[in-house]
């Protein structure tokens, strides 16, 4: 078993297309989510890959340019290598060279940055404008609040720093409206709630935004 085979379930995130892939599952994450529970957020260009023995399907290793670092200034200031499991089956990612850029998130083990199918990855120029001002300055401001999936309706909130998530009740499925365009950002007296503004979240109008 390799280390990203045995840590794939701890890095349940939004995946690059089919997150259900023949042995590979992945519990939905919120975007927001995703940002806050990895090591390294970066914006980046894959300019080559190499196929090395690790593991029983081996182990792909991307050779990135990083563009934009949001998250990780202190475990990985720049970012050269990405490493992810060369099987889709194990939730290896595969990633177009010298094509896209990507908003890339993964973990940090042995100085060396893990991804895979399970991690919010996702190509630059599919990404909302929401998503983007998230990833500048919101998502890290509700890194203390808690989003909560709801898969089956009555659902709740439990205490006063939690978003509830609806977008697996839609028809349109996962991800939904609340993925592409909400912020779970903390307000006044220590609620949270969900936001969608333009400008930077105030603390008058975070209500008046909740979907």
């Amino acid at each position: 078993m390799t280390l990203w085979l045995g840590l794939v379930v701890l890095l349940g995130s939004w995946g690059l297309g089919d997150w259900g892939a023949e042995a590979c599952t992945c519990s939905p994450s919120h975007p927001q989510d995703a940002f806050c529970n990895s090591d390294i957020v970066i914006r980046a260009k894959v300019v080559g890959k190499k196929l090395v023995k690790e593991g029983p399907f081996g182990t792909m290793v991307y050779t990135v340019k990083q563009m934009k670092m949001y998250r990780g200034f202190t475990k990985m200031p720049h970012v050269q290598y990405i490493h992810t499991e060369a099987s889709e089956s194990l939730c290896g990612l595969k990633l177009e060279v010298n094509k896209y850029q990507y908003l890339l998130t993964g973990r940090v083990y042995d100085g060396k940055v893990y991804t895979g199918l399970c991690n919010f990855v996702e190509r630059w120029d599919q990404l909302t404008l929401s998503q983007r001002k998230g990833l500048n300055y919101r998502y890290h401001l509700g890194c203390n609040c808690k989003i909560k999936s709801c898969y089956y309706l009555p659902c709740f909130v439990t205490s006063k720093n939690e978003c509830l998530w609806t977008d697996m009740l839609s028809n349109f499925g996962y991800p939904g409206y609340q993925s592409k365009h909400y912020a779970c950002i903390r307000q006044k007296g220590g609620y949270c709630s969900w936001y969608r503004g333009w400008g930077s979240p105030d603390k008058t109008t975070i209500n008046a935004t909740d979907p």
